[in-house]
């Protein structure tokens, strides 16, 4: 879900202490889940303006940073300097990334099959090819962070969901590049565990300050602070280890669900749901308005939420999920940072669907967790298993496993967030 918020404790224009950054609008009913930073139809506190691009280079011109097969071991290459790392901290004019067209080359590891299979004739062909689609922009531009000075990162915004407040998933996803491009080549994320402490503002780039907390024999750990307009606005602790066997191994069962090949994707969803002539105008106005964002992520829902009709059903929502585009077999760092702005993708509402009845005022991530347990390709299919044990004191738990086609749990998650709400009416708008 995105960055969090406590919607009063933040000022309009500058984020303020206790603010979080991407609130959830319940007016956007997508099938299956929205972007995790939505809202209602009234702006929350501290709400941001439309973000903007620039085209121009950054102050110093600093090349992007890049995850690449061999990132030396610790070493501190020496950057070309503009100014003093507070001052880039605090720069307001945002840096395009320049965009690389090789993609970073490294180990696969191979895992048999350990679990029952979603089977489909197709399921080799499911795999997007260099030749069938452009590199994922995930790769090009959202996850390539210029490097301003050592362990001293700025990151741009690619989409920008309409509450007009940074998606968590991309600050969580950036972050984890930050801190991966300081371990060595031989370790790899293992976990990671984020706190969202202030509004996230679109309209400027955010800078990434990472600490080397600690390296030794086996593991790694990383601190990065996310960082606007002087503050932090996430705080992130990441852990590496060394790749290390063991026999003792075990999970859980992957769930029998359609192959993504027989399951509409969002938006052959919300062109069905388009054709209905009883839809009310205003509900095909939000459909027609979440069909034209540029979500980097592809979603095939597989139990979709009835939104308009407002049906309570089990906390419960899976979902076929991958990065649009071609990623390929890059190092497993890149894939796991791309997983983890994934990750964010509509997990939080999953605490909202036994609550239909009610509409979110306000909604927004407090924190985010992920647990790294098996290579995997973040640019193929892969089932988002979401599940809310508990909600109450006006937030919400939700707990996430992301399973291979072949049934090998791939990544863990965990999420609480906190929302308000008002009973909805009969002659309410149902966006």
């Amino acid at each position: 879900m995105a960055a969090v918020g406590q919607g009063e404790e933040r000022r309009s224009g500058s984020p303020a202490p206790g603010g979080r950054a991407s609130a959830e609008r319940s007016g956007s009913p997508a099938p299956g889940g929205r972007a995790s930073a939505q809202r209602s139809g009234s702006p929350a506190p501290g709400g941001r303006a439309s973000a903007e691009r620039s085209g121009s280079p950054a102050p110093g011109g600093k090349a992007p940073a890049q995850l690449s097969d061999s990132p030396a071991s610790g070493s501190r290459t020496q950057a070309e300097r503009s100014g003093s790392p507070a001052q880039a901290e605090r720069s307001g004019s945002p840096a395009q990334a320049q965009r690389s067209d090789s993609p970073a080359q490294a180990q696969r590891s191979d895992s048999p099959a350990q679990a029952q299979r979603s089977d489909s004739p197709a399921s080799r062909s499911s795999s997007p090819s260099p030749s069938a689609d452009l590199r994922s922009v995930l790769v090009t531009s959202v996850l390539n962070l210029e490097r301003l000075e050592v362990d001293l990162y700025r990151g741009t915004h690619h989409w920008i969901p309409r509450s007009r407040m940074l998606f968590g998933g991309q600050i969580v996803g950036q972050s984890l590049v930050a801190a991966a491009m300081s371990v060595p080549e031989n370790v790899f994320v293992h976990s990671l565990h984020c706190y969202f402490v202030r509004a996230g503002d679109p309209n400027v780039p955010v800078v990434y300050r990472v600490d080397r907390t600690r390296d030794g024999k086996s593991f790694s750990v990383r601190s990065v602070k996310a960082i606007q307009h002087g503050y932090p606005i996430l705080i992130c602790q990441a852990s590496f280890q060394k790749k290390m066997e063991s026999p003792i191994q075990h999970q859980f069962t992957m769930p029998v669900v359609p192959a993504p090949e027989n399951v509409l994707t969002q938006e052959e969803l919300i062109e069905k749901y388009l054709r209905d002539p009883d839809l009310t105008e205003n509900y095909k106005t939000g459909l027609t308005k979440i069909l034209a964002e540029e979500v980097p992520i592809e979603i095939k829902p597989i139990n979709p939420p009835d939104y308009y009709r407002r049906v309570a059903m089990e906390p419960v929502q899976r979902f076929w999920v991958r990065a649009r585009g071609y990623i390929g077999d890059s190092n497993m760092k890149l894939h796991c940072c791309v997983a983890a702005y994934i990750s964010d993708y509509s997990f939080l509402r999953t605490a909202l669907l036994p609550h239909l009845q009610y509409r979110v005022k306000f909604m927004a991530s407090l924190d985010h967790s992920m647990w790294f347990h098996a290579p995997f390709r973040s640019d193929e299919w892969m089932l988002y298993e979401c599940e809310s044990p508990w909600s109450g004191g006006c937030r919400g738990l939700v707990q996430g496993r992301l399973w291979k086609r072949n049934g090998i749990l791939a990544v863990s998650c965990s999420q609480e967030g906190v929302f308000y709400v008002k009973p909805t009416t009969p002659n309410e708008s149902k966006l």
